[in-house]
């Protein structure tokens, strides 16, 4: 079992930054994939990025490419979410989420899931 618990939520202006963590506890989360998603209000939760076990793999929805930077640091059992040049439209409730099995850019079946941290960005 794991226990994924998300922070650094907050409300910032747009243009602006915010960095999410992602604290595992139980297994370590080292044995695991990493997912973020978002969910917004009225919307479909929708996938944001994934992270291989290593941190060596990454992949990006269109819409945060270039924006976002996922990184792990499994001595911390912690996931990041680096937000960058931040707009309304990311405004969102963002959760982790942990996978086992073989690691694919998107589509993978997450096992785990926090509890979601709010993200809301002003024009």
């Amino acid at each position: 079992q794991v226990q994924l618990v998300e922070s650094g939520g907050g409300l910032v202006q747009a243009g602006g930054s915010l960095r999410l963590s992602c604290a595992a506890s139980g297994r370590a989360f080292l044995t695991y994939n990493a997912g973020w998603f978002r969910q917004a209000p009225g919307k479909e939760r929708e996938f944001v990025s994934s992270i291989n076990r290593s941190g060596g793999r990454t992949y990006y929805a269109d819409s945060v490419k270039g924006r976002f930077t996922i990184s792990r640091d499994n001595a911390k059992n912690t996931v990041y979410l680096q937000m960058n040049s931040l707009n309304p439209e990311d405004t969102a409730v963002y959760y982790c989420a942990g996978a086992g099995g073989l690691y694919k850019e998107s589509g993978m079946k997450y096992d785990y899931w926090g509890q979601g941290t709010q993200v809301t960005v002003s024009s």
